[in-house]
């Protein structure tokens, strides 16, 4: 079986993706590919892989987990989703003892022991440190920023450690990665990919995160150009939903207030410049596949 697991990170889809996925569940389930409900897998899965990360799974561990986590008959199923953006931890603690997500290795080390049958998978949006890390820090009980940065210098931060922490210790696992800042434009893509299925091929929700950012009229007159032109391909559908952000865009949606004391726009910038680098860095690690416009 193939295993996707989506772990976020946090403040990035908050859930749209699992939805989406959701809403094609029952046409995809007749294709082997299974799409559970998150009260059927989140806490289970995180209290199985908490008791086993230093112990050695039973033999008959997958197949409990498989038989309360899928409706479906194990056997039938070929491609199973899971989406948890606290699967490598919640976010008060995701700086705990001075790395980011510092147990992302040994949980993903544990889920490849108890599913060392399968094919893993993990999917991760990142997001630029510039607003990553003041909406994360606003998620938090925290009421000081370098507390929950627990000794962490945002400006050393980089998400390619991480990416470059999981290679090395759980190389089995490959892993999709894709910038937050253009997910509303690669929507589509991200969702085809994690569910295995050919990129021409229509699903609910590929625009939907667009649908967020621009006016109801842009939205009408980008359904209104597909219906026109039902042939065109992924660029060029980019292409359009650049054009129509660009006329049609929602200003409330597409601004972010950074408001965090000190920060000023020269820091701004060198965090996003930092960040935009470090993308092309994770683009280059083996075994890691970059999603991207």
């Amino acid at each position: 079986m193939q295993v996707i697991l989506h772990t976020g990170v946090h403040c990035t889809d908050n859930d749209m993706i699992l939805k989406c996925l959701l809403r094609n569940t029952d046409e995809w389930r007749r294709e082997g590919i299974a799409i559970p409900g998150p009260s059927k897998y989140r806490t289970l899965l995180s209290d199985a892989i908490n008791r086993l990360v230093n112990s050695t799974p039973g033999s008959d561990t997958r197949e409990i987990l498989f038989d309360a986590i899928l409706e479906e008959d194990p056997n039938s199923v070929k491609r199973l989703l899971l989406s948890n953006e606290n699967f490598f931890s919640v976010p008060k603690l995701m700086f705990s003892g001075g790395l980011i997500y510092r147990k992302a290795e040994a949980r993903l080390s544990t889920l490849a022991r108890i599913f060392d049958q399968d094919d893993i998978e993990l999917f991760i949006g990142l997001r630029d440190p510039a607003s990553f890390l003041p909406a994360a820090y606003h998620t938090t009980p925290h009421t000081d920023f370098l507390d929950f940065m627990s000794g962490v210098d945002m400006m050393q931060f980089r998400w390619s450690d991480l990416i470059r922490r999981i290679r090395t210790d759980v190389p089995s696992i490959k892993i999709t990665c894709w910038s937050n800042e253009d997910s509303p434009f690669i929507w589509g893509e991200i969702l085809r990919t994690m569910a295995g299925i050919d990129m021409s091929r229509k699903i609910t929700g590929a625009f939907e995160l667009f649908s967020t950012i621009v006016s109801k009229e842009g939205m009408q007159r980008f359904r209104g150009f597909l219906k026109e032109n039902p042939t065109i391909n992924e660029d060029q559908k980019r292409r359009v939903m650049m054009a129509i952000l660009d006329k049609y865009a929602l200003e409330d949606a597409i601004e972010e207030e950074l408001d965090l004391p000190g920060w000023n726009e020269p820091l701004i910038d060198h965090l996003t410049a930092t960040y935009e680098a470090d993308l092309d860095i994770i683009a280059t690690i083996p075994g890691v596949r970059m999603i991207a416009p």
